[in-house]
C-alpha cells in the first residue's frame, strides 16, 4: 500500500485524532448522498461564514476607518491582497482539518515537542485575547452609540454571548451557523446602503483595488495602518478554528469524501470570504468618500465616526445603521472568538471539561484583559487600541501560518491530500511576505 493510501492515523502522526476538540458537535451535520451540487454545497455552507465574520469584525472597522479618512482608497489594494492571502490559508485550514481528522492545535501538539507547543499556545491565547479586546470594545462602542450604556458595562455584557452558544449548541450547531450568517447579511445590506448614501468614484475604487501605493513602503504611519490591515484580516486564530469546525460534517472517511469535503469547504470559506472582502471595502471606501474628501482627515474613533456620518451625508438613518452594522458585527466576532478559544485550548491542552465551564474559562482569558484596558482609557482613544490590537494579532500570524503550511506540504502527514509544488510554494511566500512586513513594521517604528 502506498503512502498516499494509508489511513491518516497511521502516517506521519506520533498520536491519533479519536479525541477532538468541540467533540459535541463533532460529525453531527449529515451530508446528502445525492450529487445534486446545490444540495451538496448547502450541507457544507456554514463553517465559512464562521471564519469570515472575523475579518469583518471591529478591529477591522478601526483600521479601515483609518485607512480611508487619512489616505483616500490608496490602502484598498492591501485589502485585496490580504483577502486573497486569508482565501489561500483558510484553504490550507481546510485541507488539515479534513485530511488529517486534526485541528491546526492539535497537530502542533503532535509534532512539536511540548515546550515548543505550550510556546505556540500561549502565542494563540495573546492572539484571541487581541482579537477579543477588538470585538467586546466595538460590541460596546455601538451599544453605547445606540442605547447609551458606559462602555464598562457594555463590554461586561459582551460576556453573555457565552449563554447564547451554550444555549444555541444545544439545539445544534447549525442554529449557530444561522446565526452568524443572518448577522453577516445585516452587516452586509447596511454596508450597501452606506456606499448608496456616500457615492464614492468608481474610477478611482477599482485602480486603487488593483494598484498598491508605492507610497506605503516610505511612509511609516501608512504601513502601520496597512500592517494593522493585513493582521485584522488574516487572523490567527481562524486558522486554528476553521481546521476544528470542518470536521462538524459527517463526510465518508474515504479518499472521495474527504475530496468531496476539501472541494465544498474551500467553496465555502471563498464564497465568505468574498463577501467579508466586500464589507472591509466598503467600510474604507464609505471612510474615504465622506471625510477624506471632505477635509476630515483624522476620523479613526468609531465615536467620530458615527457622529459624522449623518451630517455630512444629509441621511438621518446613516448614523444608525452604521452603529447597527457595529453592534452586529461585534456580536459575531465574539461568537466565533469563544470557539475559537476552546480549539486552541483543547487542542494543545487536551483539557476535557464541561461545554459551559470550557466557555466560562476561555471567554474570561479573553474578556478580562478587555475590562482592565476599557476601564483604564475610557472611551477616548479605542480607536488606537482598536488598531494596536491588529498588530499585534498579525505579530502573531507567523507562529499559526508557518506550522499550517508546513503540516498540509508534508506528504507523510497528508498522504494524497499533500499540497501541489505550486501550493506549497505560494504557501511559504504568503508566510514570508507576512513576516517581512511585520519586521519592517518594527525597524521604521524603532529608527
Amino acid at each position: 500500500m502506498s503512502v498516499g493510501t494509508l489511513d491518516p492515523e497511521k502516517r506521519g502522526w506520533r498520536g491519533d485524532s479519536s479525541r477532538p476538540s468541540l467533540p459535541e458537535i463533532h460529525g453531527t451535520l449529515s451530508i446528502p448522498k445525492s450529487p445534486a451540487f446545490f444540495g451538496k454545497m448547502l450541507a457544507f455552507a456554514g463553517p465559512g461564514f464562521l471564519i469570515a465574520v472575523g475579518y469583518m469584525d471591529p478591529g477591522n472597522w478601526a483600521t479601515d476607518l483609518a485607512a480611508g479618512s487619512r489616505y483616500h482608497y490608496q490602502l484598498l489594494s492591501v485589502i485585496m491582497i490580504s483577502n486573497l492571502m486569508a482565501i489561500l490559508l483558510q484553504a490550507l485550514a481546510v485541507k488539515l482539518g479534513v485530511a488529517s481528522g486534526r485541528d491546526l492545535a492539535q497537530a502542533c501538539r503532535d509534532h512539536f515537542s511540548r515546550p515548543v507547543s505550550i510556546g505556540l499556545w500561549i502565542f494563540a491565547e495573546i492572539a484571541i485575547a487581541a482579537c477579543d479586546l477588538a470585538e467586546v470594545i466595538g460590541s460596546a462602542i455601538a451599544l453605547n452609540l445606540l442605547f447609551h450604556i458606559p462602555l464598562i458595562w457594555g463590554v461586561c455584557l459582551t460576556a453573555l454571548d457565552v449563554l447564547l452558544i451554550l444555549f444555541l449548541q444545544q439545539r445544534g450547531f447549525r442554529f449557530i451557523e444561522a446565526l452568524v450568517i443572518s448577522l453577516i447579511a445585516v452587516v452586509s445590506v447596511c454596508f450597501a446602503l452606506e456606499i448608496a448614501f456616500s457615492h464614492p468614484a468608481l474610477a478611482g475604487l477599482v485602480h486603487a483595488f488593483f494598484v498598491p501605493s508605492p507610497q506605503m513602503l516610505r511612509d511609516p504611519s501608512m504601513l502601520y495602518i496597512a500592517i494593522s490591515i493585513l493582521g485584522a484580516t488574516v487572523m490567527p486564530h481562524n486558522l486554528y478554528l476553521h481546521s476544528a469546525i470542518v470536521q462538524t460534517r459527517n463526510f465518508a472517511q474515504t479518499s472521495e469524501g474527504k475530496r468531496e469535503a476539501i472541494r465544498y469547504g474551500i467553496l465555502d470559506s471563498t464564497v465568505a470570504l468574498t463577501i467579508a472582502l466586500f464589507v472591509n471595502a466598503a467600510i474604507l471606501v464609505v471612510a474615504a468618500s465622506v471625510f477624506f474628501t471632505r477635509g476630515y482627515h483624522e476620523v479613526a474613533e468609531i465615536q467620530d465616526a458615527y457622529k459624522l456620518l449623518s451630517p455630512l451625508l444629509g441621511v438621518t438613518a446613516a448614523s444608525t445603521i452604521f452603529a447597527l452594522a457595529l453592534l452586529a458585527s461585534g456580536q459575531n466576532s465574539t461568537l466565533t472568538g469563544t470557539l475559537a478559544g476552546q480549539v486552541v485550548m483543547e487542542g494543545f491542552l487536551q483539557i476535557r471539561l464541561r461545554p459551559w465551564l470550557r466557555r466560562l474559562i476561555t471567554r474570561g482569558l479573553a474578556i478580562v484583559p478587555a475590562i482592565i484596558v476599557t476601564a483604564y482609557w475610557g472611551e477616548r482613544g479605542t480607536a488606537s487600541l482598536l488598531v494596536f490590537s491588529q498588530v499585534i494579532l498579525s505579530m502573531q500570524l507567523s507562529f499559526a501560518v508557518f506550522p499550517l503550511v508546513m503540516f498540509t506540504s508534508d506528504r507523510g502527514k497528508m498522504g494524497e491530500f499533500v499540497n501541489s509544488a505550486w501550493l506549497k510554494w505560494l504557501g511559504w511566500i504568503t508566510g514570508i511576505v507576512i513576516l517581512v512586513l511585520n519586521v519592517w513594521l518594527i525597524l521604521q517604528f524603532v529608527k
